[in-house]
């Protein structure tokens, strides 16, 4: 979603219901993704992870009810990524509340709860309603849930997180990043469900820009 669509119908109306993305499940033979269409290239390309696979990124934001609804399709994708490639999110630097939902996730990152919490937190703001403005809301639904309520404040307010947000709001800006869920495959290719035309398709098109991507 756009940030300055998303931003009036989350700051003058309220908290928008998530939004079911439109589309069928993409076929096995899924048609070859085409570039201008279904996805277009970074500009200028960003460098690869040190780490030597394909990293594949989501810039994504709790305040988005279309990252809501992309993503149990996105954890579903991921339980089978092959062992060369990786997933990373990034919370975007726009969009309601922006600074504490990038915090929140990289608190839940430090402490392994980004599998747990991720669904319920889209769930808290999109279905129950729920602002989660503050860090001690977001610190009362993660209790809720099974964690450490405290531990969880200690993280947020740390200097690993707090860094993590930083260096999230400069990816945001050097990628180009305007709308969400954005999905960029290798630093070098750009697709998205609003693009490719659903959740499945978009991650049929990153499938096939990990295999050009492996070609170098």
């Amino acid at each position: 979603m756009n940030r300055r669509r998303l931003n009036r119908i989350l700051i003058a109306g309220g908290i928008a219901p998530a939004l079911l993305l439109a589309g069928s499940p993409a076929s096995a033979q899924s048609p070859a993704p085409v570039e201008g269409r279904d996805y277009k290239r970074l500009e200028p390309p960003q460098p690869a992870p040190a780490t030597g696979k394909i990293e594949v990124l989501e810039f994504f934001s709790y305040a988005c009810p279309h990252c809501g609804a992309f993503e149990p399709t996105l954890q579903a994708w991921a339980q089978h990524l092959p062992a060369d490639v990786i997933l990373r999110r990034v919370p975007v630097s726009f969009l309601f509340n922006a600074e504490n939902f990038q915090r929140t996730y990289y608190a839940l990152e430090t402490l392994g709860l980004v599998e747990a919490m991720q669904s319920k937190i889209f769930t808290a703001i999109h279905a129950d309603r729920q602002r989660l403005e503050k860090p001690e809301e977001i610190a009362a639904l993660v209790a809720k849930n099974g964690g450490d309520a405290a531990k969880f404040l200690a993280t947020f307010k740390s200097f690993s997180v707090v860094t993590a947000q930083m260096r999230a709001k400069k990816m945001t800006a050097d990628y180009k990043v305007e709308s969400v869920p954005t999905l960029v495959i290798q630093g070098r290719f750009v697709t998205s469900p609003a693009d490719a035309g659903s959740a499945e398709r978009s991650l049929a098109v990153v499938d096939a820009l990990i295999a050009r991507a492996r070609k170098g």
